[in-house]
């Protein structure tokens, strides 16, 4: 090569070189790269998500009131039961003979208790019997005692004789000692009244306490019997024939038999975290999606909310915990489900999507849009508000939130520019920084 094009090349390669540094520094002085949209009206829906499992409304663990091995099993799991239905037995050999030992006691009784009951009637008839009696001899008394006090005038007169006066004497005697025995017949009746009437009266005292022993050796072979409390379904059989179970021991598997629940009103219930749930209130309308149901969602209403605070790790309440702790916290939130179907199952892993707020047509800005910059000593949320090539930054008052945008209740106009991104340029972008827009209106929406 010539040494004329040598110094040609190198001229070149000077321009070529002196061309980029102008392009660099240009670039260098044309401001920051940022992203940038507008400030439009828009529907936001704000949604709170929690996980949660499906639960019955209603289910009742039904346990062992007594000891004793299961003979009987009437159902299996899945199905559904009534109210009152006979769901199993244990062996009760010896609370039926109590039953029937105390029953037999009691027929007994009765018995005993029917004759005295007779026995009293007949002595009341008895004595009205004897009491006429005792009318008739004082009757014959009176008579008796007449004639012979005529007898005594007459024969002091000489109208009589002797034996006939002594005859009327002996008959007034006579008549007075048959009134004597009556009576004492009636007293004797009487007495023995009384000792008939403690009789029936004992019986029925010990008629009434061995009534109270049947019901209680009743209620005691009732308890070997396991019945439905509740219309429902069968959700958890852990039980089989032959197993023994055992009362009163508290999430001891030897004392649940099974676990009815109503299914005619499906739940799901869903931990909300506790930045949430103040949006969370009784009536708002849900969407519940099941894990084993894809692509099916459910309608739901807002039916409870927990007052206590769950610690996320370990789930115990909060009041529980006496350490001092950071952990996050939630509440429990139960939705009513509409219409479920029957394929719903307890335990059924969900996706709870509460709607919390609905705002339409309202000044909405992208999420990411915002950032905190420190105004007078104190941290303000705002916007940088694009004037021209410089960005402005401006204290914003947001409402509620929703798929990626936010209220601006105040501080922002339809139609305003604002700096939406990146996430690097708006962390250290500053007011009145010289900006550009790169990549063309990516930030519109």
């Amino acid at each position: 090569m010539s040494a004329r094009s040598k110094l040609l090349w190198a001229l070149a390669a000077i321009v070529l070189l002196a061309v980029v540094a102008v392009v660099l520094l240009g670039k260098r002085d044309s401001g920051v790269a940022i992203q940038a949209g507008s400030v439009t009206r828009e529907r936001i829906v704000q949604i709170v998500t929690a996980s949660g499992e499906i639960t019955p409304n209603n289910y009742i663990n039904i346990g062992a009131d007594q000891m004793g091995r299961i003979t009987d099993l009437y159902v299996k799991e899945g199905d559904a039961v009534e109210r009152g239905q006979l769901l199993a037995k244990l062996e009760s050999v010896q609370p039926a003979a109590d039953v029937e030992s105390q029953r037999a006691a009691l027929d007994l009784m009765r018995s005993e208790l029917r004759a005295a009951g007779a026995a009293l009637e007949a002595s009341d008839a008895t004595e009205v019997a004897q009491q006429a009696s005792i009318e008739r001899s004082r009757a014959e008394v009176e008579r008796s005692k007449l004639l012979a006090d005529r007898a005594e005038k007459l024969i002091a007169e000489g109208l009589i004789s002797r034996d006939e006066y002594d005859r009327r004497r002996a008959d007034f005697r006579a008549a007075e000692a048959a009134l004597a025995e009556a009576e004492a017949n009636l007293d004797r009746m009487r007495a023995q009244r009384q000792e008939l009437a403690a009789k029936r009266d004992s019986a029925e005292k010990r008629i009434a306490q061995n009534e109270a022993q049947l019901r209680r050796a009743r209620d005691i072979l009732r308890k070997y019997s396991t019945v439905s409390p509740i219309d429902g379904v069968v959700t958890d059989l852990p039980v089989k024939v032959g197993e023994t179970v055992v009362p009163g021991i508290q999430n001891s598997p030897a004392s649940l038999i099974m676990t009815i629940a109503d299914m005619s009103v499906i739940t799901a219930e869903a931990l909300v975290a506790e930045t949430d749930i103040v949006n969370v209130k009784l009536g708002q309308q849900a969407e519940v999606s099941v894990d084993a149901l894809p692509g099916q969602t459910f309608a739901a209403t807002v039916t409870e909310i927990g007052k206590t605070a769950i610690l996320r790790g370990s789930g115990l309440a909060a009041s529980q915990s006496t350490a001092v702790t950071q952990e996050a916290r939630d509440f429990q939130v139960t939705v009513a489900l509409e219409n479920p179907p029957e394929s719903l199952r307890p335990g059924m892993s969900s996706t709870v999507r509460i709607t919390t707020a609905v705002r339409d047509a309202v000044l909405a800005i992208p999420i990411q849009a915002l950032t905190v910059r420190e105004i007078d000593g104190k941290e303000t949320e705002g916007v940088f508000v694009l004037n021209g090539d410089v960005a402005e930054y401006r204290a914003v008052q947001t409402g509620v939130s929703g798929g990626g945008s936010i209220e601006a209740v105040s501080g922002l106009s339809e139609g305003d520019r604002i700096v939406t991104g990146g996430y690097q340029a708006l962390r250290a972008l500053q007011s009145g920084t010289k900006v550009r827009i790169e990549g063309g209106q990516t930030g519109d929406r």
